[in-house]
């Protein structure tokens, strides 16, 4: 079962929540709940793309995935903000609403910086954070620029849902070799409108997300996350194994995962392979 729980963000933006199981029943004391978990998507991403993670997930855990504003069903106010303090905000919102805590975060790219972002600010309310294939160190004006170009070399709208596929599995020059769950990614963020399928976010908006991340590093707050906190990274994926080790020194609790024939899209690429590396993190961090 899922089902859809609004939240709203300190700003009045309306949050999409999804929860892959049946909400636990009332009890008369915090040890007989399941443990929660709040799995936050990367740019561009949305809650669905986490299902099969938070199918598994809910066999012990409470297991909730947020369509971040911006994406997927919640708002998408024309003038944001989409800045770092919002999006910590508003994970912060669905924990405290939903009644997570002491929650694990599980975020993938800009989703784990948002992660780690929220156990600096309110260690309170996190249990544990994995990280997932995001990089600590500023990425630069260079790589907003190549995102900028990336998004104008988009053939949107595209007729059917089989081109978006094959464009971004296949004829994507940001694309070293076929891969089909890439496509498979991406059509999942198209909706069909009058002139074929586009996609359910602004790439303007999305640009305007960016540019507040990319221009710093974030050392320091990673520094700051008191709580056992596993480093994921696909080998063939955007953290390198330097950074990522380095990140495990800073991380005053961290941990090392890594997932074989991944790129960028660990949890969607392997995703057996992904349970396997962060079960047993998960496993150990309930029996404390």
């Amino acid at each position: 079962m899922v089902q859809r729980i609004d939240v709203t963000g300190p700003d009045g933006v309306r949050l999409a929540a999804w929860e892959f199981a049946d909400p636990p029943k009332e009890t008369d004391g915090d040890a007989e709940r399941p443990p929660g978990v709040l799995l936050l998507h990367g740019l561009m991403g949305r809650a669905s793309h986490w299902a099969s993670t938070a199918r598994w997930l809910s066999e012990r855990h409470r297991a909730v995935a947020l369509d971040q504003r911006g994406h997927g069903r919640s708002d998408k106010p024309a003038e944001g903000p989409y800045t770092r303090d919002a999006y910590v905000a508003d994970a912060e919102a669905a924990v405290i609403q939903l009644g997570l805590a002491p929650v694990t975060l599980i975020g993938h790219s800009m989703g784990a910086l948002t992660a780690w972002q929220l156990a600096a600010k309110r260690p309170d309310l996190v249990r544990a954070v994995i990280i997932c294939d995001m990089r600590a160190s500023a990425l630069g004006i260079a790589s907003q620029r190549e995102w900028e170009d990336w998004f104008t070399s988009w053939p949107v709208p595209f007729a059917t849902l089989a081109d978006v596929r094959k464009w971004f599995g296949e004829d994507d020059p940001w694309v070293e070799r076929p891969n089909p769950s890439r496509g498979e990614f991406f059509a999942e963020v198209m909706a069909e409108s009058a002139d074929g399928w586009r996609p359910v976010f602004s790439r303007r908006q999305m640009l305007r997300s960016r540019e507040t991340w990319v221009f710093e590093a974030h050392w320091e707050e990673l520094a700051q996350v008191q709580c056992p906190a596993l480093v994921v990274r696909g080998l063939d994926g955007e953290l390198g194994r330097a950074e990522s080790q380095e990140m495990v020194r800073v991380l005053p609790r961290g941990e090392y995962a890594e997932v074989a024939d991944a790129a960028h899209l660990v949890h969607y690429d392997q995703p057996e392979a992904w349970r396997a590396a962060i079960e047993p993190f998960l496993d150990a961090v309930v029996a404390q």
